[in-house]
């Protein structure tokens, strides 16, 4: 090996300061060691990383190509240590959770970025169900998390957590539909026409459909492109709409609608969340 890591974060910190002398006081060390270190590490790398013509070094160009190099091979280095220390505390090393589409996009996103800097070690899985197949999921311990629209009850195995964000569910029609140039829409209206209905896996052999003519699908987004064809008309949350179907669909004005809802996070009591799993659970109820 040509250069070790203290070298490297020798040289990083000397660009960073602009001085030999005062980077040798951020890193405790003297100015002759880090002299010394910036030194070796050239000849090493057979490369002048700085320009010492003037009062205070600058970096050649070399040097400025290889100093992002070099903080991309610290910020590694610090990465795997923190994954390392973090698997020996006892973190899984992997955590699964099943979203429902009435999660918030936005609020996934945040998710996902505070899991990816705070846990880098986690091989993080992501499903999508809906209902009664997310509960399934938790309970045959496929998942360790789920979120979903709130339900009045769960199985006694099931914990479960209300989230402070709502979401937000309206009805629509593609835009060559016949009910999209309405002004208002009733419900009596709403049943001549074909509804596009969520159906889970876990109720496939329920039939809880109403009486008039229906189409179903297990995911949102699936009704979203039955919908923008113009197949009938159906619920889906507004974030969806605005993400994916502005442009084809028309949001329908129906007395009682749009709806707000609660998402709950939902777990199974019979396996304990590990450190990954219960911050996020934490981090989630607390808004």
């Amino acid at each position: 090996m040509r250069h070790s890591l203290e070298s490297l974060a020798a040289f990083a910190q000397v660009a960073s300061e602009g001085s030999f002398s005062a980077a040798a006081r951020k890193l405790g060390k003297s100015q002759s060691t880090i002299s010394e270190t910036i030194a070796n590490l050239e000849v090493d790398l057979n490369v002048a990383l700085f320009d010492r013509s003037q009062r205070q070094p600058s970096l050649t160009e070399a040097g400025q190509v290889l100093l992002g190099q070099a903080l991309q091979v610290l910020a590694a280095n610090d990465r795997f240590n923190r994954s390392a220390n973090q698997l020996a505390e006892g973190l899984e090393p992997r955590l699964t959770v099943v979203l429902s589409d009435t999660f918030q996009s936005k609020t996934f996103e945040n998710m996902l970025s505070q899991i990816d800097q705070r846990y880098p070690a986690l091989r993080f899985e992501c499903l999508i169900a809906e209902y009664e197949d997310v509960v399934a999921l938790v309970q045959q311990g496929r998942a360790h998390l789920g979120l979903m629209a709130a339900q009045d009850t769960y199985p006694p195995d099931v914990g479960y957590a209300t989230l402070a964000e709502r979401s937000e569910i309206v009805l629509c029609v593609g835009r060559s539909h016949p009910l999209a140039g309405r002004p208002c829409v009733t419900t009596d209206e709403l049943r001549t026409e074909r509804e596009l209905r969520l159906s889970t896996f876990e109720l496939n052999d329920k039939d809880t459909a109403p009486p008039h003519a229906t189409w179903s699908a297990p995911g949102y987004l699936m009704l979203l492109e039955m919908a923008s064809l113009g197949f009938g008309w159906t619920e889906l949350p507004r974030w969806m709409i605005q993400r994916f179907g502005r442009d084809q669909l028309v949001e329908l004005t129906v007395p009682g609608w749009p709806r707000h809802i609660r998402v709950d996070a939902v777990w199974s009591t019979r396996r304990a969340l590990g450190p990954a799993g219960a911050w996020l659970l934490e981090s989630l109820a607390r808004g």
